[in-house]
Formats: structure tokens, sequence, C-alpha cells
């Protein structure tokens, strides 16, 4: 049953990064500064400083970029749920290792937990495949259906990677299969990713294998309200289908669109939160269902204007 402040949370994911990212919170909430602490001391490394100062270099550095998205997300809820009058979500979406912060906002990993995991995710994913041997494009215009008819043509692995909105549709894989895919594509307009390997296709395999073992090792709790996941854009809860579709993220398709659905459709939400760095997830609301406005929630500013 809904109510008239039923609210769904969304958690973003690579490429919301920007230096500076937290620095304000840190200046103005101790809350802040302490969980900043916590992701420094739990990676071993200056986390903050990167975020705060850069270089942009670093920081886009997919080890780097994805604790220091979750941290700042992660913050960013916090703060809102310590206002007495921020309502529970109705449930939650991230995307890619956004799933990770929804994760920690529901209370089914430990913030410390989620950081060191999304840093070897990242590490895991650099690795499985050489710079420069993967390519990820952007494709828009296209059905979803036309771009899997240009796949089956192709020479090499090419496989969709992210359904992000009607018309925004990535496509991940090899080098040469990524070239032969946009050469089997009627008219394409597409738009190569600055990214450093190919995510979510069968050639992050090693890094799933890699990571499989260290979710197996991570402490899992229900979650206190339902996250749909990227995999199968269906409600989690329970520890276990939370581990499993955390695994199976790795290399399966980000099925945002769909996720979008399912959530509006279970939960029908009157609000939408987008809590960390950016609003990338706010603008692809807005082609998925023009009806479910969304606030991006990423300064104190926001969190007390939404208040």
């Amino acid at each position: 049953m809904t109510n008239n402040t039923s609210v769904l949370g969304l958690f973003p994911g690579q490429g919301s990064q920007s230096v500076g990212m937290g620095h304000e919170l840190v200046e103005s909430s101790e809350l802040a500064r302490e969980m900043f602490e916590v992701a420094d001391k739990a990676l071993g490394f200056e986390l903050s400083k990167i975020c705060f100062q850069g270089p942009p270099e670093k920081l886009t550095e997919t080890a780097i970029t994805q604790p220091a998205i979750l941290t700042v997300s992660s913050i960013c809820y916090k703060l809102f749920k310590e206002n007495p009058q921020s309502p529970t979500l109705c449930a939650a979406a991230g995307h890619s290792l956004g799933e990770y912060s929804a994760l920690v906002a529901a209370g089914s990993l430990s913030f410390e937990d989620a950081v060191q995991l999304v840093h070897k995710r990242g590490a895991y994913m650099q690795e499985a495949v050489p710079v420069g041997a993967g390519k990820m494009v952007a494709v828009l215009g296209k059905e979803i259906e036309e771009i899997e008819t240009a796949i089956e043509k192709t020479d090499g692995v090419a496989e969709v990677a992210n359904f992000n909105a009607p018309g925004q549709i990535v496509v991940a894989g090899s080098a040469q299969g990524i070239d032969s895919f946009v050469a089997c594509l009627e008219n394409p307009k597409v738009k190569e990713l600055p990214v450093s390997a190919p995510f979510h296709c069968s050639l992050m395999k090693p890094a799933e294998e890699k990571l499989a073992k260290d979710l197996e090792a991570t402490s899992i709790s229900p979650a206190h309200f339902p996250v749909y996941a990227n995999y199968h854009a269906k409600p989690l809860t329970e520890p276990e289908a939370i581990r499993e579709a955390l695994r199976l993220q790795v290399c399966g398709r980000v099925r945002w669109v769909e996720s979008m659905q399912a959530v509006i459709g279970d939960h029908a939400p009157t609000k939408g939160l987008e809590f960390g760095s950016g609003k990338v997830l706010s603008g692809l609301m807005r082609r998925i269902d023009r009806g479910l406005a969304c606030q991006p929630i990423g300064s104190l500013t926001d969190i007390e204007s939404f208040a």
C-alpha cells in the first residue's frame, strides 16, 4: 500500500564522479567527515583527498571511482535519514555499482564492507581486459530489437551492457567486436564511452569469478526495503539472492528501464530521490516515465529543500 510520501531511492553508478565531490558535505557535517575517515581507513589510502582534489585521471580509475561514488551516495542518504521528517524509502535501485550503495541504504551491506567490495570490483574489472582491447559505445535513437539484430551479425564479442532509457542503449565487447557491430548497424549514431574496460559483458568473467569469493566472505543481512537488481529487474530482500545478483551483474546487462518499470508498477512511488553526485538517473527517469519526478540529493541544501 502506498501513501502520499511513497519515495523511491536511486543511487548512481560510474560516470557521475567529479573532482570536489563530497567536499561541501565534509565542510558542513561531522557525519560526512567520519564516513570519509572510515572509507580512507578501509581502503588504506586517502580516497577523500582524491575526491576533493583529484587529479581527474586518478578519480576516473575504476578502482577509485567506484568507492568514491558509493561513499558520497551513502553520506547523502545517511544525512537525509538524520532529518526526522524524512520518509522511509518504499524501494531502491542503483545503477551498476550503485546497487551496492542501495544495499548499504537498505541495511544489507555495511558501509565499510561495501567500500572494500566495490574497490576490489573496480580493480578486478580493470584487470579482466587489457586497456585498449575492449570498447563500450552508447547507441542513440535505436530500439533494443534493432541493436540485437545487428549484434547477431557481428564478428567478435558485442553484447548489450546497459538498457538505460528508450533511445539510449550501451553495447560492450572486444574492440574488434564493437567495430564490427557499428558496421552492421544501419544509420548508426554511436558515441564511444571514455571507459577503461568493457563492463557488463562476458569479457568480465574473470572479474566475476574473483568477486564471487569476496562476496561469499561478506556478511549480508536482509534488506529493510526491496532493492531492484540490475541483473533481472526483480526486487531483492534475502541475503543469498542479493549475493547471487551482485555476482551475476558483473557480466550481466544493466536492465535499468525494466527495473524502473518494475518498481513503479509494484510501488507507485510519488517521488524519486537520487542520492549522490550528479543527476544522471533523474535525467534517465524523464525518458522512462515522465510521471515520476526525481530530485537530486547531493548536498545539504538539497536535503533541506526536500524537508
